[in-house]
């Protein structure tokens, strides 16, 4: 686990614009129960998170079509959480950051780490609004 004063800052890089904290597998449930797309952040401590993903989401929210709701999740702090999360995205295996678009519950479009990690934060909007696009 990590400190909660180290993992504020980067938690706070998606809370304010307007990502939705999960700490607990009720919380998971919950989220997932709405209709709807939503949009789910694997969020992390490592360099890609910052670099890549966190912006990536952050840019990708400029479209005129976007998830109907928001949720993170913070690997390595919220466990049960992240773990219920990660089961939703199953094929794919766990890995972090990553993202998850869900439409009614339903996976229709993931990125895991390895679309992540290398790649500048405008390619990961684009390819978040391809799929806001198409699911949205």
């Amino acid at each position: 686990m990590y400190p909660a004063d180290l993992v504020k800052p980067m938690r706070e890089d998606l809370t304010s614009i307007g990502f939705e904290e999960l700490h607990t597998v009720e919380d998971v449930e919950q989220a997932m129960e709405k209709k709807g797309t939503t949009l789910v952040v694997v969020n992390s401590v490592c360099g890609c998170a910052a670099a890549n993903a966190r912006p990536g989401a952050r840019m990708s929210l400029q479209n005129s079509k976007k998830p109907d709701n928001l949720v993170t999740v913070f690997a390595g702090v919220d466990k049960e959480a992240t773990d219920k999360a990660r089961d939703l995205m199953v094929p794919f295996p766990p890995s972090s950051p990553s993202m998850a678009l869900f439409k009614d519950g339903e996976l229709v479009h993931m990125l895991e780490r390895h679309h992540i990690e290398g790649r500048p934060a405008d390619m990961i909007a684009e390819n978040l609004i391809g799929a806001y696009n198409e699911f949205c």
